[in-house]
């Protein structure tokens, strides 16, 4: 009963890998409802930062700010891609990182370098095996976005386009769209585009500025990528922890399947012996 010995534990090793893809579902289903919760409070924030932003960049058109400005010197283009840290979350970040592949492929077929900055562990691995410039990444970001530690990485871009060291600024990112689907995003962050500083409002609007217009824009636009950049990153984390819920619940099926093959192999395996071993023993009384 060698073989029955081998299948018993190819059995209890895929019933240990059952246990842990379960419990990686219930944990990521959990983490889920939280990062959903805390992406929903995030859109009306985004949605709200983005109209002001709109009338401001109508109502003062003697002021231009560097955002809005579009740039066509440095011949480079800087890209964010934001990713997971942890695997095991099914084609989450395969997805994202083929539209980057593609965006690189497309702006160097241009003439166009590329400068990337990284959030992500999985995002700054591929940035680095494939030999981009990574001008700064952010990586262990946690269950939660935290702003702080994303000013640091984007500012270095911000930074750069408004010395003019970049043409234009991409932001790449998972937008999650229910627990099922989740879909692979290439945004223009700058320039700023008119289809993202599109006013929900017809009419024009005039504001008083203190301490002057420019302060107040330059500090707007700024909270306002920011903005842009923090909803991405919350986004993402809630399409990985709803892919990977997905994917863990794929897995812990797939197990269930295998176990019940193998289960069906053993019983014939050890079927075969007992009946051979009988053939044998009556043999053995015929003989006598």
């Amino acid at each position: 009963m060698a073989a029955g010995k081998e299948i018993r534990g190819k059995i209890k090793s895929v019933e240990n890998t059952k246990k842990i893809t379960k419990a990686m579902e219930m944990v990521a289903a959990s983490k889920m409802r939280k990062a959903q919760e805390r992406m929903r409070a995030a859109r009306p924030y985004s949605e709200k930062i983005r109209n002001i932003a709109a009338h401001l960049s109508q109502a003062n058109p003697e002021y231009s700010h560097p955002f809005l400005i579009k740039q066509d010197k440095s011949k480079t283009v800087g890209v964010i891609v934001v990713t997971t840290d942890k695997g095991l979350c099914g084609g989450l970040n395969t997805n994202v990182l083929r539209q980057v592949t593609t965006k690189m492929r497309e702006l160097e077929t241009s003439g166009h370098k590329i400068a990337a900055v990284a959030i992500g562990n999985k995002g700054l691995g591929f940035l680095n095996r494939v030999g981009a410039k990574v001008m700064a990444h952010a990586t262990q970001l946690g269950d939660t976005p935290h702003l702080e530690k994303l000013i640091g990485p984007v500012k270095v871009m911000l930074d750069a386009y408004q010395e003019g060291k970049l043409d234009a600024v991409y932001l790449c990112y998972t937008r999650f769209l229910n627990t099922m689907k989740q879909e692979p995003m290439m945004e223009q962050l700058l320039p700023l585009s008119a289809e993202q500083m599109e006013p929900t409002h017809s009419h024009s609007w005039d504001y008083i500025y203190e301490p002057d217009a420019q302060t107040v824009i330059d500090e707007l636009l700024m909270r306002y990528v920011e903005a842009l950049v923090y909803q991405a990153v919350a986004e993402n984390m809630a399409s990985e922890q709803s892919a990977r819920m997905v994917a863990m619940k794929s897995a812990s099926d797939n197990a269930g399947s295998v176990i019940g093959e193998l289960k069906l192999i053993y019983n014939k395996t050890r079927q075969a012996a007992i009946t051979k071993e009988l053939s044998e023993i009556v043999a053995g009384a015929a003989a006598v």
